[in-house]
């Protein structure tokens, strides 16, 4: 599956409407987010019942605002509308691959559950 592009626009509709979702804050200038682009690219293909979804910090800093992003890559995990991940930093694919599965196995009504208390 293609990675979508998060705006203001389309960011309720995209999280609102999916299950799980993993959010990659970039820049074009970034070095480390190049290189961290195909690895994401790949998961992408790989994980056909998730959306990947990227947000260009330059274009939408309210996104990245509304994160509170310092730096970038970040990565954003987002289950049944809640963020249950978020660390910056460009991942090695097994990592990342590691990361989708503990993401995956999470038990959501704990995780409810836990944010109410």
């Amino acid at each position: 599956m293609a990675t979508v592009e998060l705006t203001t626009e389309n960011f309720d509709e995209v999280v609102s409407g999916n299950e799980f979702v993993i959010i990659d804050f970039w820049a074009d200038w970034c070095g480390p987010c190049k290189m961290f682009a195909p690895v994401f690219e790949r998961s992408a293909e790989k994980h056909d019942d998730i959306v990947f979804a990227k947000v260009d910090t330059e274009a939408q800093p309210q996104l990245a605002g509304a994160f509170e992003v310092r730096s970038i890559p970040t990565l954003a995990i987002v289950r049944d509308n809640v963020l249950v991940f978020q660390q910056p930093g460009a991942l090695p694919e097994n990592v990342f691959e590691d990361l989708i599965r503990q993401a995956r196995e999470l038990d959501m009504e704990e995780v409810r559950n836990s944010a109410k208390e």
